[in-house]
């Protein structure tokens, strides 16, 4: 650790702000990703405001240091990794709500307030923040934006795109952008808000947003169908997509994800049960609605539907899904998690295609998806400590994200590509697109020490 580089940031920053014990800093080095490599940050920073902010990114400009922009480091896919040497920007103190609007149905938050607590306070207004990654409880808006996470809602609500409106961002220099707007329209000049939206901090820091809010809705209502083949519920989310029905989750779980959890919480699904779909509704009558969708499973092949009566029968209901990856994890002690996105129309060769790759490499690869949208999470269980299954799972991840790619879609619906995948990236983009993107990286950064090593 170089003394310079604390002392210059000492200049503008208060003490307690600056973590230099390796014992504290080490801890700060990697996300939740598997096969990630983390370096040793030189030091960690956890402002507190937005000169603060300035400050440590015109000291990393003079002495051209690396920082490593972090949220609550819940990413699956080393985005927040540290580099050698590097300074690590924790944003988690700066989280404050700094306003809700009704009228103008808005809210302005800075980058560490927690997506739960940004959801349960617009609540209290009526208003509704849809984005709701399945670490909602733990992980921070300023992540969401770096990764444009999406959860649950997105088939009917969208990702985390579609809310931001506008930024205050914090360049490599430490010159203050803002970016967009808080109006309900805008298209005055490139849209820059955009292109933040899932840069994954490597084009700047992220210090304050305008979020759109939705009115709140009623309370939804959950049906769950089971069906003797995953082809027969892929079908059926296929029929209810075609069929004009706009639900508000739409979920998948595959066998070996429904054994796990049967295994893991003991909740009494049918050993039979090779798919389970789970589906739901917030609309004034939820009720109708579930039926009508009922019905679709059924004449698709469901072997059993049954809709929830209230909140609490839906709560119940949508616990199978909320354990997924927790007993996933159970099954082996380590899981990669796999975020691919296809065409709606090609999830059931995604889950056929798992199967055979899953058998190929001896492997329990378990499958959950927010089927509405297509955006797949295979799950690798593996044993970390045998290096041959560890290779193996590492293959199996690679060519699940090749599948994905064959059938139309993308290496990353939601968890971004960071570390992990960025390899794949260029596969996908091809290289003109990773030309294009380096020139863009290169207008904001020229130095390159934003979250360098990530993305390309």
């Amino acid at each position: 650790m170089s003394r310079t580089l604390v002392e210059h940031l000492s200049a503008g920053l208060p003490a307690e702000a600056i973590l230099t014990d390796p014992d504290i800093t080490a801890s700060y080095s990697h996300d939740m990703a598997s096969f990630c490599e983390a370096g040793v940050p030189a030091v960690v920073v956890l402002p507190r405001t937005v000169e603060e902010v300035q400050h440590v990114m015109r000291t990393a400009t003079e002495l051209r240091v690396p920082v490593v922009p972090q949220g609550a480091r819940t990413g699956l896919s080393g985005g927040a990794n540290a580099t050698d040497g590097c300074i690590v920007l924790s944003l988690v103190k700066m989280d404050r709500i700094l306003e809700i609007s009704p009228v103008d149905r808005i809210a302005v938050v800075e980058p560490g307030v927690v997506n739960a607590a940004l959801s349960r306070a617009v609540g209290e207004h009526g208003l509704y923040y849809p984005p709701d990654p399945s670490s909602w409880e733990t992980c921070t808006i300023g992540g969401n934006i770096g990764t444009a996470s999406g959860g649950l809602c997105c088939v009917k609500y969208g990702v985390t795109a579609e809310y931001v409106l506008g930024l205050d961002v914090v360049l490599a220099d430490g010159r203050l952008m803002h970016t967009g707007r808080r109006t309900a329209k805008g298209v005055a000049g490139y849209d820059l808000t955009r292109l933040f939206v899932g840069s994954e901090g490597s084009l700047g820091i992220v210090v304050r947003a305008v979020l759109g809010l939705r009115p709140k809705p009623p309370q939804q209502l959950v049906l769950a169908a089971e069906f003797a083949s995953a082809a027969a519920a892929c079908d059926a989310v296929c029929k209810i997509m075609e069929g004009g029905h706009v639900p508000s989750l739409l979920e998948l779980m595959d066998r070996t994800t429904i054994r796990a959890v049967n295994a893991f919480a003991n909740m009494g699904l049918p050993d039979t049960t090779e798919a389970l779909l789970l589906a739901a509704f917030d609309t004034p009558d939820p009720a109708a609605d579930l039926a009508a969708l009922g019905a679709l499973c059924e004449a698709a092949g469901a072997t059993q539907v049954v809709p929830a009566e209230d909140h609490a029968e839906s709560e119940l209901l949508l616990q199978a899904r909320r354990l997924s990856l927790t007993a996933l994890e159970a099954v082996k002690g380590t899981t990669m998690i796999d975020d691919v996105c296809v065409p709606r129309s090609r999830l059931g060769e995604m889950l056929e295609g798992v199967e055979r790759i899953a058998e190929k490499y001896g492997l329990t690869i378990g499958v959950c998806a927010h089927a509405g949208d297509g955006n797949t999470h295979p799950t690798v269980c593996f044993d970390s400590a045998d290096a041959d299954e560890s290779r193996r799972a590492r293959e199996s991840f690679d060519e699940i994200m090749g599948l994905g790619l064959e059938l139309g879609g993308t290496i990353t619906g939601e968890h971004g590509v960071g570390i992990l995948k960025k390899e794949w990236l260029a596969r996908e983009i091809g290289p003109v697109g990773v030309e294009m993107q380096r020139a863009i990286k290169q207008t904001f950064d020229p130095l390159g020490i934003l979250n360098p090593g990530k993305l390309f």
